[in-house]
Formats: C-alpha cells, sequence, structure tokens
C-alpha cells in the first residue's frame, strides 16, 4: 500500500499514530511517498487523481481504494493491528475517546487552524482569507484553551482517562501548530501544562 505524506498536522497524526501503535512500514507493506507542497506537488495532475483535494495524508490500498481523512487512515491501520487500541477495546471506552477526540480538534486544533489558514500567505489559493477571522481566532484561544484546562482539572494524565489515545494524537498537533503560530498555552494553566508535560514525553512527540 501506497501512503502519501509531508508536513502539516494531518500527516503527523497518522506519523503519531503509528509510532504509537508500533507499526512498522515493512511490516504491513508501506511504502511511504512524500508530497512536498513547497514544489506544489499536491496540485500535480497525478496526485490530483489521488485526491482530488490536493491535501495529505492519503492512503492507497493495493486494490486501488483510496483512504483520505487522518483519523479514517488512522482507524484502518488500527483494524490491521489491534494491540494497542488507541480508539479504546470497549463501548464506554470508544465513546469517550470519539468525544475527546472531536473536542480537542473542533475546540482547539481548528481554532489554531482558523488562525492559520487566514494569516499565513502559504492558504491564500486553499481559502478566502479574512485576516480579521485570524485575529478573532487568536483572541478566542485564550479562552478555549482555559475550558480545556478545567476539563482536565480532575488530575487524569490523558484526554480520555488513564491511557494515552488517539484524542492525544489530536491534542499533540494542535499543540504542534500552536507553536509555529505563537499561541501559547499559559503558565497558569497548571492542568494543561500537566497534560502536555505527559504528551511531550511519548516517543511519537516530534520535538
Amino acid at each position: 500500500m501506497k501512503l502519501y505524506m509531508g508536513q502539516g498536522p494531518n500527516p503527523f497524526r497518522v506519523h503519531a499514530f503509528l509510532l504509537e501503535k508500533g507499526i512498522n512500514d515493512a511490516d504491513l507493506g508501506i511504502e511511504r511517498i512524500e508530497i512536498s507542497f513547497e514544489k506544489g506537488e499536491h496540485k500535480s495532475p497525478g496526485f490530483l487523481k489521488v485526491n482530488s483535494l490536493g491535501q495529505i495524508p492519503v492512503l492507497e490500498l493495493d486494490d486501488g481504494t483510496i483512504i483520505t481523512e487522518s483519523m479514517a487512515i488512522c482507524r484502518y491501520f488500527d483494524g490491521l493491528s489491534p494491540e494497542v487500541p488507541l480508539f479504546g477495546s470497549t463501548p464506554k471506552e470508544q465513546a469517550v475517546i470519539e468525544m475527546w477526540q472531536r473536542r480537542a480538534e473542533n475546540e482547539i486544533l481548528a481554532n489554531i487552524g482558523g488562525i492559520a489558514f487566514h494569516s499565513d500567505p502559504f492558504f491564500r489559493d486553499r481559502v478566502i482569507q479574512v485576516p480579521e477571522y485570524a485575529t478573532a481566532q487568536r483572541e478566542l484561544m485564550p479562552r478555549k484553551l482555559k475550558w480545556f484546562d478545567n476539563e482536565l482539572s480532575d488530575g487524569r494524565p490523558y484526554l480520555a482517562g488513564e491511557n494515552f489515545s488517539v484524542a492525544d494524537i489530536t491534542g499533540m498537533a494542535a499543540l504542534m501548530v500552536a507553536s509555529f503560530f505563537e499561541v501559547d498555552v499559559p503558565a497558569s494553566l497548571e492542568h494543561m501544562q500537566r497534560w502536555s508535560a505527559n504528551i511531550t514525553k511519548r516517543p511519537s512527540w516530534p520535538f
């Protein structure tokens, strides 16, 4: 199978997922293909045949099936290698992990993404940029982070409970983008700082 990857939070999520699962590319016959945004490879006719949106990651199976979207790709790999259940083992675990994956994505990562999409020249061809929107999202982040901190005030080490999960990987991606766009987590948010310290110790943390 072919795994089209490159720079960005969504390819990172798939890469981190594979690391946390202990999946070796050779074991599953994964051929990684790097797509360079700087060189415009995501807009090439050949790649647009693979993903008409010109986005990564993309997983192309041996039978020609195309799977896009990072969480869909992670779910496929989770099914191939269920030994480390990052999506949960029981219905309760799966529901709580799904809830926190969505919360981390919609309430934190998406807001930081709004700053990126509407302020970075790189995204001019992808969205109609509204600089005021980026400013508004940046002003909103302290409120979002305070909410996040309060949700972690019960002392649990990871977003969905005692065990690291795919929700934490989305949280990692949010922290990564936040760092790049200078959205700092205040030291006063002790619960978020504790959670951050836990995930940045993981082997999948990129820095």
